[in-house]
């Protein structure tokens, strides 16, 4: 029987980061593809036939056999089964151990550099999740942290850099805020919007609120639609760091753990809150905490300016009415698992889940 060789999300990871050569085949069928893969992936839909056996389900896959070839599925099975076909056929072929699933802690980083303070974006690639570092005079704040704690200690080791305190935008609905763990591990306040739920301490933030990072200022301004507690950043005066108020392509949902009237309301002070953001100059960058397409591994920030964004979100352009209205017509399909992932984010407590199965699937905080 022919041994099937495997690499993990991470061996993945650092081949892509790196510019090795790899073909990434995606088997899974079309539709769970369209909502989350990997980037510049090939895609072929041959899971049916994969599941029954069926030995010729790759039947007209051409590749460079002297090019690495990483099967995928959902959770590992099938890939497994593709990748033992391929390597009969030659090639040098790999299965990615629990599939699309391992995925989605995979992650790169893009900078930007701004004048006195520059902006680590984290990108989760798979997932579509955005957190940030910003950093001035040596010393960070960390924002809407998603992934484990050590991917953001090794950018502060290697500069050097002293953290001086994490922020959230909002409770979180499509993974795990690893910002509690952060602040309780170097012993530094963490800074949450208010009205919250959680059950655990934290410095409360409002709209009267500046915090400072060196000479830099951090503007606290309130945003609520997407969630009640959603607040948005305003860095140095340049940078604009929304949360899931406002995507560079979308705006955020109303709906998530909400009744029928919340979702009305939410509605209505989702576009008040664009309105606000809207008041600031058109060249400030938006820096949101999520973006519904993979992210490459090309070290470009997902960014826009709030003059692009408006000019481009046709939604933005409606009177109040019309938003709201618009908004709940297109509320898309809530998911699975938001209820378990927003009551462990408000209880804080991690101990019992395994993070790779709770968080999987493509986030949908976006209309």
């Amino acid at each position: 029987m022919l041994e099937v060789s495997s690499i993990d999300a991470n061996t993945l990871q650092n081949w892509l980061a790196s510019g090795k050569e790899v073909n990434v085949l995606d088997v899974r069928p079309i539709k769970e593809r369209s909502e989350w893969f990997i980037p510049r992936s090939l895609h072929v839909d041959a899971y049916d036939k994969l599941k029954a056996n069926d030995w010729n389900a790759l039947a007209g896959i051409f590749l460079d056999k002297g090019v690495p070839v990483v099967t995928v599925c959902a959770g590992g099975k099938m890939s497994r089964i593709a990748a033992g076909i391929l390597q009969k056929e030659g090639y040098n072929a790999y299965s990615l151990e629990s599939g699309m699933n391992s995925w989605s802690l995979a992650w790169n980083t893009a900078k930007l550099n701004f004048p006195g303070f520059d902006i680590i974006q984290f990108r989760r690639t798979g997932k579509g999740c955005l957190s940030y570092v910003i950093i001035a005079d040596k010393a960070a704040v960390i924002v809407d942290a998603s992934l484990p704690e050590q991917v953001y200690e090794k950018i502060l080791n290697t500069g050097d850099i002293k953290l001086k305190y994490v922020m959230e935008t909002h409770i979180h609905a499509d993974h795990l805020s690893r910002s509690k763990q952060l602040a309780e591990k170097h012993n530094v306040p963490l800074y949450l919007p208010v009205p919250n739920k959680v059950k655990f301490d934290f410095q409360p933030i409002e709209s009267s609120n500046t915090l400072y990072l060196g000479k830099i200022s951090i503007k606290v301004i309130q945003t609520p639609g997407h969630t009640f507690e959603s607040v948005s950043y305003l860095v140095g005066e340049k940078a604009l760091l929304t949360g899931d108020t406002l995507f560079i392509n979308s705006v955020g949902r109303p709906d998530l753990k909400s009744n029928a009237e919340e979702v009305k309301q939410k509605s209505k002070l989702l576009y008040q809150s664009l309105q606000k953001l809207f008041t600031l100059p058109e060249d400030v960058v938006v820096l949101p905490a999520h973006t519904n397409q993979p992210v490459d591994f090309n070290e470009r920030p997902i960014q826009s300016t709030l003059g692009v964004i408006r000019k481009n979100i046709p939604l933005l352009l409606l009177s109040e009415e019309a938003f709201a209205d618009t908004l709940l017509q297109r509320i898309p399909t809530a998911p699975a698992n938001y209820l378990l992932i927003v009551e462990r984010n408000i209880s804080g407590d991690f101990n019992d889940i395994n993070p790779v199965e709770l968080e999987a699937g493509a986030n949908r905080c976006a209309i």
